[in-house]
């Protein structure tokens, strides 16, 4: 088991070196523009038509995770993330993310969870895991993305929910880009309102939600 500092929460004196750190302020600008825009949740299945399947006719394993404020049913796209979904199961089936939160939540952007608990305590993890960014997924609203630090391999447990489009997140985007693995099939409502939460600093960490929204348990859908 091995600790890992995710994407979004880095020791200052490296903030600079790491996409998002600077970019969270470029992909809120950029994002508040559409915020008003229809997203419909079909947007989150559309991949690149280079000879790849849809993963809508797959048999992809699908989990609901039961939230503070509601659940939502999310599909793992193992077709085309075999390693990231796998990951993510040995997770689930440990019940890692039980009473984890959202640590990380920014308005028309994203929201972030899987690695601290309410004291804002991290997680240890496994050890990270393959980049599969270049997969052809892209991070389009109710899609589920790998968080990372800037090494390019360094995912474990961490995730984020895309709140609205974000193509420059995306494999070649401004960098190798964040993993896509899962889409939101149900519960995008719920998503939003966790989006939507007011939120201050805690502990060190910004854009935490004041109340916490706890991720009660993730398992898999009864067959």
């Amino acid at each position: 088991m091995t600790m890992s500092v995710n994407l979004f929460f880095v020791p200052a004196a490296v903030a600079a070196a790491l996409f998002l750190c600077a970019g969270c302020v470029d992909g809120d600008s950029e994002n508040s523009d559409r915020a008003n825009q229809t997203h419909p949740l079909e947007n989150a299945r559309r991949v690149d038509q280079s000879n790849q399947k849809d993963p809508t006719a797959m048999n992809n394993p699908v989990v609901v995770m039961k939230t503070s404020m509601g659940d939502i049913e999310i599909e793992l796209l193992q077709d085309h993330a075999p390693i990231t979904v796998e990951n993510f199961l040995t997770y689930v089936d440990e019940g890692f993310y039980d009473n984890t939160i959202f640590h990380r939540v920014i308005k028309n952007f994203m929201v972030q969870g899987g690695g601290f608990t309410a004291d804002m305590a991290q997680k240890k993890t496994h050890a990270p895991i393959k980049n599969e960014a270049k997969n052809g997924l892209k991070n389009m609203r109710g899609s589920l993305s790998m968080a990372r630090t800037a090494v390019v391999d360094s995912a474990t447990s961490q995730f984020f929910m895309n709140l609205v489009d974000n193509a420059f997140l995306d494999h070649g985007g401004r960098d190798y880009g964040y993993a896509v693995f899962a889409r939101v099939t149900d519960g995008l409502e719920v998503l939003d309102s966790i989006g939507a939460v007011p939120t201050g600093n805690k502990a060190g960490h910004q854009d935490v939600p004041v109340e916490p929204v706890t991720i009660l348990s993730i398992s898999r859908k009864a067959e």
